[in-house]
């Protein structure tokens, strides 16, 4: 079955986009943008809020629905010998401030950056 997701775009004022470098699989070692696996049970919102303050340590009010993102992966985090398909829901959000940036052990590095990554492709409804 898919895994259902939350990936947040969090933008500042001057439209960079805020990118951590994943330390798991998948897409390990690659810049992404924050989110991760819905718990069963949760508010779509509260897991798109949960993941941005777990994974940077900030807290975020806002959230525009812009779409979803689809994707299979060969690896995965859990080492399972699968195709890893997951739906993700995409939301952004924009910050007044350039905040501390707080990583958890997912992520080794944090940027700015002009562009989503390549393999980020938003679909609209």
């Amino acid at each position: 079955l898919p895994i259902i997701c939350v990936d947040i775009v969090i933008k500042d004022l001057n439209g960079s986009i805020l990118l951590i470098k994943r330390k798991n699989e998948p897409l390990k070692g690659e810049w992404w943008v924050i989110g991760g696996r819905i718990y069963h049970g949760e508010n779509v919102i509260h897991a798109a809020k949960r993941k941005v303050l777990e994974e940077v340590g900030i807290e975020i009010d806002l959230l525009d629905f812009i779409g979803y993102y689809e994707d299979k992966y060969d690896k995965n985090f859990f080492q399972e010998d699968c195709v890893y398909h997951t739906i993700s829901l995409v939301f952004e959000t924009k910050i007044n401030r350039i905040p501390q940036v707080i990583l958890d052990k997912q992520s080794t590095h944090w940027k700015w950056a002009s562009n989503l990554p390549d393999r980020f492709r938003v679909n609209t409804l």
